[in-house]
Formats: structure tokens, C-alpha cells, sequence
């Protein structure tokens, strides 16, 4: 593990936040945009985890936590939202919810 550089950390949080963004604009149902959306904010907390490493201070290490606070309170809502959205419109395919059209 001393083998690693900052190059590669980058590189890995570089990619899971493109799978991501791939995800997000290529899926339709909800549900996988936003496990979409959570693994690019974990590639996020992965780069600055890297950078306090490369750096050698906690920074990065104490603003991770803030950010797993505030993922964790994203999930209570987020999936809250989804699961009112299919009891309402019985669909969770972002393309078949025309609520606002209407």
C-alpha cells in the first residue's frame, strides 16, 4: 500500500465519479440514479481523503465526516421522496413521471 501515489487515488476517484455521472445520464429509474448519485459523492470524499493523505494533515479526514453526516441524512430524504413518488404515480422511471406536466 506505500506504493500508491496521489496519481492513483485520483485516478480511481476520477473513475468512479465518471461511472457515476454515466449512470445518472444514461439510467431512468430512479432508484440507480441515485446509487449514481452516491458513488460520485463517495469518489468526492475518496479525493479529498487522498489529498489530506498527500498532505499529511486531517483536514480531509474531518470535512469526510461531515460529508457522511450529511450523506446519511441524503438517504433518509432522498429515498423518503422515492418511495412517495411510486405510491403516487405506481412508477419509479424518471421518463414516466410527468407530475409537474399536469
Amino acid at each position: 500500500m506505500e506504493n500508491t501515489t496521489l496519481a492513483h487515488h485520483l485516478l480511481l476517484a476520477g473513475l468512479l465519479f465518471v461511472i457515476g455521472l454515466t449512470g445518472v445520464l444514461v439510467r431512468r429509474n430512479l432508484l440507480v440514479v441515485y446509487m449514481c448519485l452516491e458513488l460520485m459523492l463517495t469518489a468526492a470524499t475518496l479525493a479529498l481523503v487522498a489529498f489530506s493523505r498527500f498532505n499529511q494533515t486531517m483536514d480531509g479526514a474531518v470535512f469526510v465526516f461531515f460529508i457522511i453526516t450529511v450523506a446519511a441524512a441524503e438517504v433518509a430524504v432522498g429515498l423518503a421522496l422515492i418511495v412517495a413518488l411510486f405510491r403516487q404515480q405506481k412508477t419509479v422511471q424518471s421518463n414516466e413521471l410527468n407530475t409537474l406536466c399536469d
